[in-house]
């Protein structure tokens, strides 16, 4: 039996246009985007530097990255306990705060050298990042059209890769290009010394980071961000007080929604194309078959992935104002796997170039599956993005990329890449169709 949902207790849509302007609340959600884009692609130019400083293996520097989005599923659901006790506004404050905490106990871990202080910070500074996905992504999906939900997250998230795109040129000057083994070319074996010297690179650039962030929860806490109603809460569940534990959560009425929880795998998946290729791309570009370059140089190239994303982001949002969503997401899917099968199979500048082009395929991929996963769910829409923000973790596979590349090559590990682009098409061609569909929230803003 499933379990009931009491019409007592399922949330009322409020619309608020009365004097209340969405816009400038968006703008500042936008700033969030952009910083948490940031701080997760400065990982991209981080990997390579502390693959040098501490003697990593590939599966080692991979190790790191799982880290970080393994948060993404201990503090997915812990994060929406906190807005639903204190609210969005102070939810988004505390995100930063704990992210600004997070980069300033980089400075410890660079200042006693230490691999595992690392890897604890950056696990608290991706839990601030999870907090605010976890608040910011709904809020853009709800407000305005349910149709348009796509091309308006897209847009936000547009915002989000023009972090990623600043991140790489940052982190090259600011890391790489002020270490030792970051100048240096592939192959180069530094000193002890040297090692040490380099860790120290990195406090600069995290204190900078950690101002800008307190910076922006003084400016948050002191924002009029408008309450944005209860179309997003969550709906209150009651399962029968028979039956095992498995069977009550296996019997949730989410799982009828088949776009929701293959969507849910779609974001699994699509984490684990996206972060392979941005975290690999410094080591992939700097082989003397490939790029032939210093790791410094190779992060310029870098900014050109992330800038792709960014383009396509804006194509996206224009494009899907008019056309299906889960079409463009298809055309998309096919571009990324026909370019990743050409960086596998090529060397030189046509294997680089290609792997740099994925980027413009991959920009739409994120928000384009949120926003299919949760279309129908109606007043379970907080309870699917919690899952969707969840799914996040599935960047910390990273590893086994790493794994495959230290034991079959690291071209030959984009094998991976290409297989998720496979998944997505499916996604995209079936997964994404609608079933059960529910009365989605009536828009804040029309």
């Amino acid at each position: 039996m499933p379990p009931v949902v009491s019409s007592r207790d399922a949330p009322v849509a409020h619309v608020q246009t009365d004097g209340v302007r969405y816009g400038p609340a968006l703008t500042l959600l936008a700033s969030l985007f952009f910083m948490w884009g940031f701080i997760t692609v400065i990982n991209g130019t981080l990997l390579p530097h502390l693959r040098s400083v501490f003697e990593l293996s590939y599966f080692q520097a991979a190790l790191i990255e799982s880290v970080w989005f393994i948060a993404y599923f201990f503090a997915s659901i812990p994060s929406a306990l906190l807005i639903e006790r204190i609210g969005y506004k102070k939810s988004l404050v505390t995100g930063l705060l704990v992210m600004a905490g997070g980069s300033l106990g980089m400075i410890l871990a660079a200042s006693i050298f230490s691999y595992g202080v690392t890897l604890v910070m950056l696990f608290v500074i991706a839990s601030g990042i999870t907090l605010l996905q976890v608040a910011a992504n709904p809020y853009v999906a709800v407000i305005g059209k349910p149709e348009t939900a796509s091309a308006r997250l897209n847009l936000v998230q547009a915002m989000n890769s023009a972090g990623t795109w600043l991140a790489p040129l940052f982190g090259g000057y600011l890391i790489l290009g002020r270490s030792k083994g970051g100048t240096a070319q592939a192959g180069t074996v530094l000193t002890e010394a040297e090692r040490l010297a380099d860790a120290q690179s990195v406090i600069l650039p995290y204190l900078l980071v950690a101002a800008v962030l307190v910076v922006l929860a003084i400016v948050i806490a002191r924002f009029p961000l408008p309450a944005i109603g209860a179309a997003t809460q969550r709906v209150k569940i009651h399962a029968p007080r028979t039956g095992s534990l498995f069977s009550r959560f296996w019997n949730h009425p989410l799982w009828a929604h088949r776009n929701l929880t293959l969507g849910v795998v779609a974001i699994f998946i699509y984490l684990i194309a996206e972060i392979g290729v941005g975290n690999l791309f410094v080591n992939f570009v700097s082989r003397p078959e490939i790029g032939n370059m210093t790791p410094e140089r190779a992060s310029r190239y870098l900014t050109l992935l992330w800038g792709g994303m960014m383009v396509g982001r804006f194509f996206g949002s224009a494009v899907m104002a008019k056309v299906d969503a889960a079409k463009v997401l298809a055309v998309f899917s096919i571009g990324a796997f026909m370019v990743m099968g050409v960086t596998i199979f090529t060397t030189g500048p046509v294997a680089m170039w290609s792997l740099i082009l994925v980027g413009l395929f991959h920009s739409i991929m994120f928000p384009t599956i949120f926003t299919l996963a949760i279309r129908g769910l109606g007043p379970l829409t907080e309870e699917g993005s919690g899952l969707l923000v969840m799914a996040i973790a599935g960047g910390a596979l990273v590893a086994v990329q790493g794994w495959i590349a230290d034991n079959y090559g690291l071209q030959t590990s984009f094998l991976l890449t290409a297989a998720c682009e496979v998944y997505i098409l499916f996604y995209a061609l079936w997964g994404s169709k609608v079933t059960n569909p529910a009365p989605d929230p009536k828009p804040f803003l029309d």
